[in-house]
């Protein structure tokens, strides 16, 4: 039997909001398999959709640089010791300089740098993580920091013109992709691009799950249906509400530009960082 250690217990806490003894018990049923203890709550309707990521007591700030041009952006998360140097001017200028030398080089070293800051802030600084995104023919690189910048988007929207990414219209729709991401925490841009076995998984939680035993099997389809469509509008960019017109999907507002700019409008990739985050 594994060992349920209290470290694990509250982890679980942390990613699913269940009680301390409904957790202790998934983790003991699970055998100590922190996802296959998710499964069991949410089974059991003691939890809600597995999250994708777990949140440690870091402080720091997300960083973003964006080429002249928009042809291509950085994202970067900068971890410290307090949330006093996160919000420190010092600090915010030392991660603004090493979003834009990884956005021109993302192999670049940054270690004499952060040697450098560290001396001068006086507390240990990681670089945790980064990412760069290129064009891959015609449109944009966009990135948004949310307010307090612990949360960061960058995104990359495509159109069939050169033409068209240099327009206003299109410009303030890149824009509204990157809030919408922000807010709204979809990890995939379509359904299209969501695994099999993903979407099977959720199939099975809800079929084995306490509220649905004993429905009849045509019944169970047609709830089964019903989750997975509610499943790809809360992780798929294009199946959520538009934050601006939550009476329209990101997918119609989309359609709408294109046919305004008279060109095809697609959202192609996008990187959501937020500070602490633990990539499950």
């Amino acid at each position: 039997m594994a060992d349920i250690t209290p470290a694990l217990v509250g982890k679980l806490r942390e990613m699913t909001g269940a009680g301390l003894m409904d957790c202790k018990n998934a983790l003991v049923e699970s055998n100590g398999d922190l996802q296959g203890a998710v499964d069991v709550l949410r089974k059991k309707g003691a939890a809600s959709a597995a999250k994708k990521a777990t949140r440690e007591a870091k402080e720091g700030v997300i960083a973003q640089h964006v080429t002249p041009g928009a042809k291509s952006g950085v994202l970067v998360e900068i971890n410290c010791e307090t949330d006093f140097v996160a919000k420190n001017d010092s600090f915010g200028v030392f991660c603004a300089d090493i979003a834009k030398k990884l956005a021109a080089n993302p192999a670049a070293d940054t270690e004499v740098d952060r040697t450098a800051a560290v001396a001068k802030i006086g507390e240990n600084i990681k670089i945790t993580r980064h990412q760069r995104l290129e064009v891959q023919g015609a449109g944009a690189i966009a990135a948004y920091i949310h307010t307090g910048a612990k949360v960061g988007v960058l995104a990359e929207v495509g159109c069939g013109k050169e033409a068209t990414a240099a327009t206003e219209d299109f410009k303030q729709l890149v824009r509204d992709i990157t809030l919408q991401i922000a807010a709204a925490y979809p990890t995939t841009v379509s359904r299209e691009h969501v695994p099999a076995e993903i979407i099977q998984r959720e199939d099975d939680i809800a079929r084995n799950s306490d509220a649905l035993k004993g429905k009849p099997a045509a019944a169970m389809e047609n709830i089964l249906k019903g989750k997975r469509e509610k499943f790809f509008q809360t992780i798929c960019l294009v199946d959520q509400g538009f934050v601006k017109n939550p009476d329209v999907t990101v997918k119609a507002h989309l359609g709408a530009i294109a046919k305004q700019l008279g060109d095809e409008v697609t959202v192609r990739r996008f990187l959501r960082f937020q500070v602490g985050e633990v990539l499950s």
